[in-house]
């Protein structure tokens, strides 16, 4: 264990520092740690550590374990917003569909009044035609 005392100027209080070389496991693993996250911009990339401090390697752990998160919940953000987007298409092709439904079903309204319309008139005319050939049969029947 290293220790240093300094005084920074006669009006303040000392500043201790402390720090071990023999603990190494922490400065191990910053090596494995990516040393720039491309989703950040460069004020918001970390600092690599002072090796020699605990706390500095621990504080860089955390900053690149918040960068692997940003970078996941911006990905994440980004397929939502996709997802959002092919649901809006979806919504306005569904729209589409349903005017185009509702056009159909007022065109077979209209069609089918139109067609009983017809049905009535054809059966009237067949009425009609049976009411005038009937007396000719009888008249043809008699010669």
């Amino acid at each position: 264990m290293i220790t240093s005392t300094r005084r920074v100027s006669p009006d303040k209080s000392e500043v201790r520092i402390a720090f071990s070389l023999e603990d190494t496991a922490d400065v191990k693993d910053v090596a494995d740690i990516p040393q720039t996250f491309p989703d950040l911009e460069q004020r918001l990339q970390p600092v690599p550590p002072c090796v020699s401090l605990r706390e500095s390697v621990q504080v860089h752990k955390e900053h690149c374990r918040m960068a692997r998160e940003f970078h996941q919940v911006k990905h994440e953000i980004a397929a939502i917003e996709d997802r959002k987007r092919q649901l809006l298409a979806e919504l306005v092709e569904d729209e589409k569909v349903a005017m185009e439904i509702a056009r159909l079903e007022e065109e077979f309204l209209r069609l089918t009044e139109e067609n009983r319309t017809l049905m009535t008139v054809h059966n009237e005319c067949a009425q009609q035609l049976e009411r005038l050939c009937l007396p000719n049969q009888t008249r043809q029947d008699s010669s």
